[in-house]
């Protein structure tokens, strides 16, 4: 295919080059934005003179012609053109002639790529948020009903405090509300349109930017010239949005490993959600979230290629800002794919609570809820904590938990200790005794799963 920028140059690029230069292996997904852009960029020349009406309506007619054989498979991209925007102006200019080569005026690909590109992503950004909402729907459901399912709560990984698996939940689904807020955030920011910004400093044609960027759906247009073809805040926020993302699937990833296996034995993972060994029969192997916490490396990564490539570019553009659709399209695809397993995963899987119950009854779960006691026995807390660290080492040497104490042994530490203390460190009421916001108490998750109910009726209004 012959370049459209080849009238300056004596003789062809190098093959070499070309296959170094080429970027339609990737970018040919923004074949619909590149299409819709060029749509909305000849309706203005139309206002300003430069296509007639009978052109627009053939240059538009065809452009839609154009996207849907690309999406019925009619129209093949080749993917010997440079670029996407190459094979489309080119593909059109075979079919409509000299006016197919109107199109591009008052516009390059520096500017053409930076309005595809922020479209595209604004349209996976809503898939991706449906995507966390859905999640956050199983999440709920699950928190409905282990509402009073007690588990043990963990610091350092050691048993801590008794908690409800519906409390623990709970703070998964507030990281993923924060990163649907992200989203959000980062799709107002990338909502500005670059669009007849040119190779760096506009153009002599009377553009009429601001209606572009209305019919392109933005909600304004960037201001600089310069920034507005060399910007690529709105990827590294979005390559960032994710990577915050996928650290909070691979934290919750790790938990689902560790409670799946023989030692917790916390949940069931289904078998459509498992995976085998070819060696040894016996083995379900929880593939799902060791994929999820293995593929964290390279969101990760394609955050930090971006950081690399923006922090040495001299305004304008610079051909290294090329490399930026590869990472953040592998980003976005990662999380795509991983989402709706992980929602599958965490729906079908089986809570098995009874071993929950059991594991937070030992471990002394109950020692900071002994020192409240104290406290409100008029007991400075630190004097208190004191007194608990006694009796959990008189328990240890009697190989017994607390509350397996007689009133005596306890007494034997401190005689304020009185016989309401057992009402104090039983299980339940050390869950439900922390009825303050935050807390992990019954009222509490009841009333935090009203709120969030709202708030996805909310959001879902939001990403229609």
């Amino acid at each position: 295919m012959s370049k459209l920028w080849a009238g300056r140059f004596s003789k062809e690029t190098d093959s070499l080059v070309d296959q170094l230069n080429s970027s339609i292996k990737f970018d040919q997904r923004m074949f619909c934005e590149d299409i819709d852009g060029t749509i909305a960029h000849a309706k203005m020349l139309n206002q300003i003179n430069i296509l007639s009406s009978e052109e627009l309506q053939l240059l538009e007619q065809e452009l839609y012609k154009i996207k849907n054989q690309i999406i019925s498979g009619e129209l093949i991209i080749d993917e010997n053109a440079e670029d996407i925007h190459m094979f489309i102006e080119a593909e059109l200019t075979k079919r409509i002639g000299d006016i197919g080569k109107k199109v591009h005026t008052g516009r390059s690909r520096n500017d053409q790529v930076a309005v595809d590109l922020r479209m595209y992503l604004k349209k996976e950004i809503k898939f991706l948020q449906s995507l966390i909402l859905n999640l956050i729907k199983v999440l709920k459901n699950q928190i409905k009903v282990n509402l009073d399912t007690i588990m043990p709560g963990y610091t350092h990984l050691q048993k801590a405090q008794t908690i409800t698996f519906a409390h623990h939940l709970f703070a998964y689904v507030d990281m993923l509300l924060r990163d649907f807020q992200r989203l959000n955030n980062t799709y107002s920011m990338m909502n500005y349109s670059p669009l007849e910004a040119g190779a760096l400093a506009t153009s002599t044609h009377p553009l009429k930017r601001v209606f572009t960027a209305q019919e392109l759906g933005f909600n304004g247009v960037i201001l600089n010239s310069l920034d507005a073809v060399s910007d690529r805040d709105y990827v590294i926020a979005l390559a960032s949005d994710l990577s915050i993302l996928i650290m909070h699937l691979s934290r919750f990833s790790e938990e689902i490993i560790l409670w799946s296996t023989n030692e917790f034995n916390f949940i069931t993972l289904d078998d459509a959600y498992s995976t085998g060994s070819s060696m040894m029969p016996q083995k379900k192997n929880p593939d799902i979230a060791e994929l999820t916490r293995g593929k964290t490396g390279r969101v990760f990564g394609n955050l930090i290629s971006l950081l690399t490539i923006m922090k040495g570019l001299p305004l304008a553009y610079n051909k290294d800002l090329q490399e930026d659709k590869e990472t953040i399209f592998d980003s976005v695809d990662t999380l795509k794919q991983i989402l709706p397993v992980f929602s599958a995963m965490i729906a079908t899987w089986t809570v098995n609570k009874e071993k929950m119950l059991n594991s937070a009854k030992s471990g002394f779960l109950n020692a900071t809820d002994l020192a409240d006691y104290l406290v409100k026995k008029q007991i400075p807390f630190r004097e208190a904590h004191h007194i608990v660290g006694k009796i959990v080492a008189l328990a240890l040497s009697l190989n017994k938990e607390i509350n397996q104490l007689t009133l005596a042994q306890l007494q034997s530490i401190d005689s304020r200790i009185e016989s309401d203390v057992f009402g104090a460190i039983d299980i339940y009421a050390c869950v439900n005794a922390k009825n303050i916001i935050g807390g992990p108490s019954i009222t509490q998750n009841t009333q935090r799963v009203k709120a969030l109910e709202l708030i996805i009726e909310q959001y879902e209004q939001q990403i229609k």
